[in-house]
Order: structure tokens, then C-alpha cells, then sequence
């Protein structure tokens, strides 16, 4: 029987998952994501790093994976069509509410955009906090269950919301900049929610519908 050193079992998991990494994000052009900044970002950025030692074989999947605490890491697609539906550039100022594993913070940072999160549960905020700085990601990171939002670094071009609510929270709307667009899913939980696309114009705040989304609950204290 041949046994495999160490660093040969490195370089055969980074091979791995080099091709893995490919597949999902040919996966998700053909899906219809086609902005080039989100394609480069979903390529550069590590999500083995986001998941847990368990699930680390499924970590290129096309799927949601639990991450502990009742919480998951978003399907790639789903993160990509979020990313994709605010329409931001590089320098735009985006807050994210429900870090969770920090894979979505990820992907925004590595698009150039000033990225600002807010997380409920201690133990992921800490974990993600402590990932993304270990990947050299510039983002800022808050413990809160983010209903208020993050208004001291308000106004924000995006705003993305990645639990369910039962209605868009009015501080984030506040907090939104003039053009600014804010994706959010809406509905009961446990059970498929709808995800929306707000556009702010002025006094006036029209709505997109983005289709059906599973995820978990907003939770306001």
C-alpha cells in the first residue's frame, strides 16, 4: 500500500479543490451571474475557509451548509444573485446584516466595496471576524442583531440582509443613500420567503421581485 505524505495530501486537496472551486462558479455563469467582479470574487475567495471541518468536502457545493448555531452559509448562487442585485463598484459603501460565516462580507471586500456587517450571535461574529482578518479582508465588524443597522456609517449605496424579515426594518431604509438599493427576503420563516430588491429615489422606494428564497429568520430583541 502506498501511504501519502503530508504535503502530497496538501497539494492533491489544493488541486481539488482548485477544480471544484472552478465548477461552482462555471456553475453559476451559466446560471445567469455574468458581472465579472462577482465571477473574479467568487474565484478568489476561499469558501473552505467559511465552513466547518465537517462539511469541508461539500464546501464548493451549490448549497447551503450549516455553520453551528442554527445558522448557514448561503448557497454560492444565492450569494452571487444578492451581490449581483445591488449593482454596486468598487469604493461604494455596503453594510451586510447577518454575518454569519463572513463568506458574503468576503466577497463584497474582495470586490473593492467598503464593506460594514453586523452579526447577532457572539460566537460567529467572532469566528468570522477572526477569518476574514486571517484572509487579509478589509471589513468591519459589529456585534448586534442589526435591526437598527449601523447608522454611524450611514448613508450606504447597498444594504443586503441575509435573514428573513417579516417586513423591510425601517432603520435600514433610513440608512440608505439616495439610489441606493437594499436586498432583503421577506416572509414567515420557516418556510420559503421572497427575496426583494428595494431602489431608493428621493422620497419614493419602488421594489423588485427576485423570486423565492429559503432563509433563516430575522431576529430582533
Amino acid at each position: 500500500m502506498k501511504y501519502v505524505k503530508n504535503n502530497e495530501m496538501t497539494d492533491l486537496w489544493a488541486q481539488e479543490a482548485s477544480a471544484t472551486l472552478q465548477s461552482m462558479v462555471a456553475l453559476i455563469h451559466n446560471r445567469g451571474i455574468r458581472n465579472p467582479q462577482i465571477l473574479h470574487a467568487l474565484e478568489t475567495v476561499p469558501r473552505n475557509r467559511f465552513v466547518t471541518q465537517h462539511y469541508l468536502s461539500e464546501a464548493f457545493g451549490d448549497h447551503p451548509l450549516p455553520i453551528g448555531a442554527g445558522q448557514t452559509i448561503s448557497q454560492p448562487y444565492i450569494v452571487a444573485l444578492m451581490t449581483d442585485a445591488l449593482g454596486l463598484s468598487a469604493g461604494e459603501r455596503v453594510l451586510e446584516i447577518g454575518t454569519g460565516s463572513g463568506y458574503q462580507a468576503a466577497i463584497l471586500a474582495a470586490m473593492g466595496l467598503e464593506v460594514y456587517t453586523v452579526e447577532r450571535i457572539p460566537e460567529l461574529h467572532t469566528q468570522a471576524n477572526a477569518v476574514l482578518q486571517a484572509l487579509d479582508y478589509n471589513v468591519h465588524c459589529r456585534l448586534s442583531d442589526g435591526y437598527d443597522g449601523w447608522p454611524e456609517y450611514a448613508p450606504y449605496a447597498g444594504i443586503l440582509v441575509t435573514a428573513a424579515a417579516l417586513a423591510a426594518p425601517p432603520p435600514l431604509l433610513e440608512q440608505l443613500a439616495d439610489g441606493g438599493r437594499m436586498v432583503i427576503p421577506i416572509g414567515p420563516p420557516g418556510g420559503y420567503q421572497t427575496l426583494w430588491k428595494f431602489v431608493k429615489e428621493g422620497a419614493q422606494l419602488h421594489r423588485i421581485n427576485l423570486g423565492g428564497v429559503a432563509f433563516v429568520p430575522f431576529i430582533h430583541a
